[in-house]
């Protein structure tokens, strides 16, 4: 094993009962916050400490064995001993190495999904009514949740812009990868010729802060506007100040929730929104300062990266980060996401441990 590997291992093991003595303290009982931040940080770390564990108690075995060879009567088992347990310890190497890359803090979070149509026109709407129903289909199967918090429909259908709020286990963690442009090229249904047009669609994935204090809304930072909805919803929604747009005066964000009747729940949705985006901006602000760049940027938000080409007529998903082609667009198209997911997860894992082994 890599010696500097080796070092990560064991400063884990070592953080794990530090962290399992400090939750047993009532001061951290006492304190919510901080008992929150180290069970999570516990939950992180315990599967790698457990599986070290299992690793050093195969290398005592081993040189329990080795000690053996120098006795005739027990050297032919000892030696077969130290063949299985090198065997179990090679076997072991990999899941360490897996377990030991760092995970994202905002993995567990619920995102917000924002789909904008791009270049194309009345077809990029299209697309991106498409990509709203591959999202909402991927996680009705994955068991999510989800939630229409704003809505600007395109002249002929699709959208020009759709935010929608997903939550559940793991969102982030499948979802980030999406973020970026995606292309579909295609005949649309008022080409007359039957010549395939290109379109363009932006995805931005934002985390959903957690608490308040996560980031801090001062309220002389803040206009907050109330306006009549627009759009599907019943007379309800279209004859009352329903509608919440929030302008944080700092930064020149403008976030609007216009789905739910209630004024009260589309304030606290917008919000929430708002806090998402703000706290996307900070940490994009301190990778840059701290100038931490993965070599492989998968999933970065770079709207000008196009990272995705959907091809209807060859019924081909080319996703151009990892060079993945699949032959089953209309599969995609219905929410079998995880067929792309997947090998993006796998590659940034590879990478990661990669960059690990080096260092």
């Amino acid at each position: 094993m890599n010696a500097s590997i080796r070092s990560k291992l064991e400063w884990v093991a070592e953080r794990r009962t530090e962290v399992e003595a400090l939750l047993a303290e009532p001061e951290t009982l006492a304190d919510q916050n901080r008992f929150r931040a180290l069970s999570r940080e516990y939950a992180q770390i315990e599967p790698v400490a457990s599986c070290f564990e299992r690793y050093r108690e195969i290398e005592a075995e081993i040189t329990a064995a080795e000690e053996l060879l120098g006795d005739p009567e027990m050297a032919t088992l000892a030696r077969e001993e130290i063949a299985a347990a090198t065997r179990r310890r090679a076997d072991l190497e990999p899941a360490l190495h897996r377990l030991l890359i760092p995970a994202d803090p905002n993995d567990h979070r619920n995102v917000f999904l924002e789909i904008r149509a791009g270049t194309g026109g009345a077809e990029a709407a299209l697309f991106a009514g498409d990509l709203l129903r591959l999202y909402l289909r991927y996680a009705e199967m994955r068991g999510w949740g989800t939630e229409l918090i704003s809505e600007s429909e395109g002249e002929h259908g699709g959208y020009k812009e759709v935010i929608v709020r997903i939550s559940g286990s793991a969102v982030y963690a499948r979802l980030k990868f999406e973020a970026g442009t995606h292309r579909v090229q295609r005949v649309p249904e008022t080409e007359s010729q039957g010549r395939i047009h290109t379109s363009a669609c932006t995805i931005a994935v934002l985390p959903e802060a957690e608490q308040i204090d996560e980031i801090t809304l001062d309220p002389n930072d803040l206009r907050i506007d109330t306006f009549r909805a627009s759009g599907a919803g019943g007379q309800h929604v279209n004859k009352t100040d329903s509608a919440i747009r929030i302008t944080h005066l700092p930064s020149g964000l403008v976030v609007e929730c216009q789905d739910e009747r209630s004024q009260h729940k589309n304030r606290a949705r917008a919000f929430a929104l708002l806090q998402a985006k703000l706290l996307s901006q900070a940490q994009a602000a301190q990778t840059d300062a701290e100038a931490q760049s993965r070599r492989l940027q998968v999933g970065s938000g770079d709207r000008s990266e196009r990272i995705r080409t959907y091809n209807f007529p060859q019924n081909r998903l080319t996703d151009h980060r990892i060079n993945l082609t699949i032959y089953k667009l209309d599969e995609i198209m219905t929410g079998q996401l995880d067929q792309v997911v997947d090998p993006l997860i796998e590659e940034y894992q590879a990478d990661q441990l990669a960059a690990l082994s080096e260092t």
